[in-house]
């Protein structure tokens, strides 16, 4: 199964935690690869110009959803959605994996968050806690969470350390 980030706005290189996710893509990717995960990518959309609200969200969701291939299974970072233990995320991840799903997207937003629309497709909706985060950090902590998935699922201590 492939992994893919699609999150609204760039990333600068020169931003210090491009480095940070770098490194954990890297990580997923060895470590996914004796687990029977294909891959990781990051697509990042530039966010609409001139656009706030409905209007923008509808553009951010439009954006998002094109990247999302037939058939893959969607998880939607929003604060309406469940807070998921790491565990339980990993073994989501497993269950699609030994269903054939051949590829699943997390889906992080602009600053308007996501359109019903968006929510309405998500085949799971999940939260980082009730707390506000910055979209570039939301970015950095989904890869942890798929690496920290990884470790779990491969038994390696990385979690519990």
């Amino acid at each position: 199964m492939h992994l893919t980030i699609s999150a609204i706005g760039k990333l600068r290189k020169s931003d210090p935690r491009a480095a940070l996710i770098d490194d954990y893509v890297a990580r997923i990717e060895q470590t996914g690869r004796g687990l029977g995960f294909s891959g990781m990518t990051l697509t990042a959309q530039e966010a609409p110009k001139g656009l706030s609200g409905a209007v923008c969200q509808e553009k951010e969701t439009a954006l998002i959803l094109d990247s999302v291939p037939e058939r893959a299974r969607l998880i939607v970072l929003d604060e309406r959605g469940s807070d998921l233990q790491s565990v339980d995320f990993a073994h989501k991840l497993e269950n699609w994996r030994d269903q054939g799903v051949g590829h699943t997207v997390l889906a992080i937003g602009g600053a308007d968050g996501h359109t019903d629309q968006m929510r309405t497709r998500a085949d799971l909706m999940i939260r980082f806690g009730k707390a506000t985060w910055p979209h570039m950090m939301v970015r950095l902590m989904a890869c942890e969470q798929l690496y920290r998935a990884m470790t779990i699922l491969a038994g390696h201590p990385y979690h519990r350390a």
